[in-house]
C-alpha cells in the first residue's frame, strides 16, 4: 500500500466510525499542483484518545497538541505513515511568554477555525480524497492559480506567532515560483529583525532548504530585499555595491556576481556546495585593494574561509557540513592554473571527497565570470584516466618504519613522511625500498646541513 493509498484509507476509517476527516495543509497543495507530496496529512474532529482508539499501530508525537502518527501495513524498507491532527485553535498567552515558535497551548475546534490557523492561504485548504472535493476556507485556490503566496488573515499576527514563518514564507515562494503579497511582504520587513528569537538549527534547516533549490539565487534576492539577509546573513551585506571588472568598465557589483554563480550550480545541488558558492567570495570586501587599472583581493579565500567558519558555527551546522564548506570557499580558485601544478599536489586535491562539488563550483565561478572552463575539463580528464589507486596510493612507508630506523616523532619525522608521500605522487618512487632509500638520503643532507 502507497502512502498516498494509505492516506485514503484513514480518511475512510475516521469518517466509517463517525468522524469529519480531511487531507490538510501541504499535500493538498502539492497535488492541486500536479506534484506528488512528500507526506500526507489528515484532519480531523475525532480527539487523539479516538484516533488511538481506532488505529492498531500508532505514535503519540503531538498529544498536547492533538497531533498522532498513524502507521499502516509495512510495504518493503517502511511502513507508511500519516500524520493525523485534530482540528485546532492555537492560542498565544498576551505576556510574551510564548517561544516566537509554538503556541502556549491548543483548543480543539473546527475545521474553519483550524484552517484560520494556519500560515498561508495554500497551505489553508483541506480537500476530501472520498468525493474528490476542495474545501477552501482562505482562498487558497484563487492565490495558487495567481502564483501569490498570502498570510492568512492578519500577517503580523500570522508571524508573531511563530517567526520562523517569516523565512519560511521565503522558502515557499522560492521553490513554487511565487510571488509574495504586498501586505505579507510589507510584515516580514517590519519584523525581520525578530527573526533571531529563533533557534539557530531551525533557521538553519530553512535556508538549507531554501539553497537546494534551482531558483536559490532569487531565494536570496527575495532575503535580502525583506532585511532577513541584515539579520541572519549581515556577513555577505558589504557584497552589495563592491563593483566586479575593471574600474574603467564595472560590469555589476559583487552580491550580481555571487547570485549568478548560484543560478550557474544547476538544479542537483547540495547545500554545503550551494552555501559555499554563496560565500566563495565572502573574502573580497575585506580585502580588496584598488589601483589605477584593477582591483586586487589577495587572500580573499583564506579569510573567506574564516568568515565562513563563523557562520557555520553559528548556524551549528555538522562537522561535515562546515568541513566541507570551509574547503570548497578556501579552494574555489585552486584549480585555476592546474596545468601548471606539481602531480602530487594536484593528486591530493583529485582524490579529496568533495572533488565533484569544487570542480561545479569552478565551473560556476568560471561561467559567471565570463571566463574559459578549460581548467574543469581538464580535470574531470585526469579523474576519468587516473584510477583510484593512482590518486591515493596506499602508502609506501609509515610512521612504524621510520621508528624502526630508531627515528622520533616531530618535525622531521612529518617532514620524511611527506616528502615520501610527494615523490610517490609523482611517480619518481613506486617500491618500499626506495622510500627508505630517499629518507635516507634525507637524513644524509640534514646531517651535512647541521
Amino acid at each position: 500500500m502507497t502512502e498516498r493509498e494509505f492516506a485514503i484509507d484513514v480518511v475512510r476509517r475516521l469518517r466509517e466510525a463517525g468522524y469529519q476527516a480531511l487531507w490538510a495543509g501541504g499535500c493538498v497543495r502539492d497535488e492541486f499542483l500536479g506534484l506528488t507530496p512528500k507526506d500526507y496529512d489528515v484532519a480531523t474532529d475525532a480527539r487523539p484518545e479516538e484516533v488511538q482508539r481506532h488505529f492498531r499501530h500508532t505514535v503519540a508525537v503531538g498529544m498536547a497538541f492533538g497531533v498522532i502518527n498513524v502507521l499502516g501495513p509495512r510495504s518493503g524498507e517502511k511502513a507508511p505513515e500519516v500524520e493525523v491532527a485534530t482540528f485546532r485553535s492555537d492560542v498565544f498567552d498576551s505576556d510574551g511568554r510564548s517561544d516566537g515558535r509554538h503556541p502556549d497551548s491548543v483548543v480543539f475546534s473546527s475545521a474553519q477555525e483550524d484552517a484560520l490557523r494556519r500560515d498561508f492561504t495554500i497551505n489553508g485548504m483541506f480537500f476530501d480524497p472520498l468525493e474528490n472535493k476542495l474545501i477552501d476556507y482562505v482562498g487558497g485556490r484563487e492565490d495558487l492559480q495567481a502564483r501569490l503566496l498570502r498570510a492568512i488573515g492578519n500577517p503580523a499576527a500570522r508571524f508573531a506567532e511563530d517567526k520562523l514563518r517569516m523565512l519560511r514564507a521565503v522558502r515557499i515562494a522560492t521553490g513554487f515560483d511565487l510571488a509574495i503579497e504586498g501586505a505579507t511582504a510589507e510584515a516580514i520587513q517590519d519584523m525581520a529583525g525578530e527573526i533571531t528569537v529563533v533557534s539557530a538549527e531551525r533557521i538553519a534547516e530553512e535556508l538549507r532548504r531554501l539553497l537546494v533549490y534551482p531558483r536559490r539565487a532569487r531565494g536570496m534576492d527575495l532575503l535580502y530585499d525583506l532585511g532577513l539577509v541584515a539579520v541572519l546573513l549581515p556577513d555577505v551585506l558589504p557584497m552589495k555595491g563592491l563593483p566586479q571588472g575593471l574600474p574603467s568598465a564595472p560590469c555589476g557589483d559583487l552580491w550580481d556576481h555571487v547570485m549568478r554563480v548560484l543560478d550557474l550550480l544547476g538544479p542537483e545541488t547540495s547545500f554545503p556546495l550551494a552555501l559555499a558558492a554563496l560565500l566563495h567570495d565572502v573574502g573580497k570586501p575585506r580585502v580588496q585593494v584598488r589601483t589605477p587599472d584593477r582591483y586586487t583581493f589577495h587572500m580573499h579565500e583564506h579569510v573567506g574561509r574564516r568568515v565562513a567558519e563563523d557562520i557555520c558555527l553559528r548556524w551549528k551546522l555538522s562537522n561535515v557540513e562546515r568541513e566541507r564548506v570551509l574547503w570548497l570557499v578556501e579552494k574555489h580558485q585552486f584549480l585555476s592554473d592546474v596545468r601548471q601544478m606539481r602531480t602530487s599536489k594536484l593528486k591530493v586535491t583529485l582524490a579529496h571527497p568533495g572533488i565533484r562539488e569544487l570542480l561545479a563550483l569552478h565551473r560556476a565561478d568560471a561561467l559567471a565570470s565570463g571566463r574559459t572552463t578549460d581548467h574543469v575539463e581538464y580535470c574531470e580528464q585526469l579523474l576519468r584516466e587516473w584510477t583510484e589507486t593512482d590518486l591515493n596510493p596506499p602508502p609506501l612507508i609509515t610512521g612504524h618504519d621510520l621508528a624502526r630506523l630508531r627515528l622520533q616523532p616531530g618535525p622531521l619525522f612529518k617532514e620524511l613522511l611527506d616528502a615520501v608521500r610527494e615523490a610517490q605522487l609523482e611517480g619518481t618512487i613506486t617500491t618500499s625500498k626506495q622510500a627508505l632509500d630517499l629518507v635516507q638520503q634525507r637524513l644524509e643532507a640534514s646531517a651535512d646541513r647541521g
